[in-house]
C-alpha cells in the first residue's frame, strides 16, 4: 500500500523548517563545502561525491521517501528574513510500536552558531514529534568534547543518561558519544551529572 505524500512544515519565531528540495543544491553544496573544517571534525566521513548535485539528489529524493514512510524526519533551517539555508536537523531512526522513539541529529554553519537557531529548532521538532507524531522518547548523542552540541541539547531540556563506547564512525574512526534524551512525559529530576 502506497502512503499519501506527507507535507512537513514547521514553524519558530525566525525560521522555516522544510524537507530539502531540489534548487536548495547551491546554497547546501557551498554552506556545507565552506564549513567542511567546522563541521568534518563531528560528523561521520564524508563520502567522495559528498557534495555533488548526483549525491544531493539522492538526498532529496530519501527524503522525501523518508517522510512518507515515516522513518525519518529531514529538515533544512531556513531563516525567513532572508531565505537563507543555515543548516539541517534530522529526526531519524523513528521507531513505533512500544518504543514510539526516534533519534536526532543537526548541524549549522559556524557563522550561524551560537545565536540560539539550533536551539530554536530542537525544541520545533521536540514538540512537533511529541504533539503531532506521538512519540514518547526523543534520543541525541554526541562526542563528549562537543562542549557546544551538550549545551544546546541541555538548554533544549535534554537530559544526560550515559555514554556509548564506540558508538559511531566519527571522521574516519569509531568514536565514544554521551547520550541524551527528552521524554514527552519527563518525569526526571535536574542532574549534574556529564555536566562539565
Amino acid at each position: 500500500m502506497l502512503l499519501s505524500r506527507r507535507k512537513v512544515r514547521i514553524e519558530t519565531e525566525r525560521l522555516t523548517l522544510r524537507p530539502p528540495i531540489h534548487s536548495d543544491f547551491r546554497d547546501w553544496s557551498g554552506l556545507r563545502s565552506e564549513n567542511a573544517d567546522f563541521l568534518i571534525p563531528w560528523e561521520p566521513a564524508w563520502s567522495a561525491d559528498h557534495l555533488t548535485r548526483k549525491s544531493f539528489t539522492n538526498r532529496v529524493y530519501w527524503a522525501q521517501r523518508s517522510i512518507t514512510n515515516g522513518h525519518a524526519m529531514p529538515l533544512f533551517l531556513i531563516r525567513r528574513g532572508d531565505e537563507a539555508l543555515l543548516g539541517a536537523i534530522t529526526l531519524d531512526n523513528i521507531r513505533r510500536g512500544p518504543a514510539q522513539s526516534g533519534t536526532l541529529g543537526y548541524w549549522i554553519a559556524e557563522r550561524y552558531a551560537r545565536q540560539g537557531y539550533m536551539r530554536e529548532t530542537i525544541e520545533a521538532v521536540v514538540h512537533h514529534a511529541f504533539v503531532q507524531m506521538d512519540l514518547s522518547r526523543i534520543e541525541a548523542a554526541c562526542l563528549p568534547d562537543n562542549v557546544a552540541s551538550r549545551r544546546v541539547l541541555e538548554k533544549a531540556g535534554f537530559k544526560y543518561e550515559g555514554v556509548a563506547q564506540s558508538y559511531l564512525q566519527i571522521d574516519g574512526r569509531w568514536r565514544t558519544h554521551v547520550l541524551y534524551a527528552a521524554l514527552r512525559n519527563d518525569r526526571r529530576g535536574r542532574t549534574m551529572v556529564g555536566q562539565a
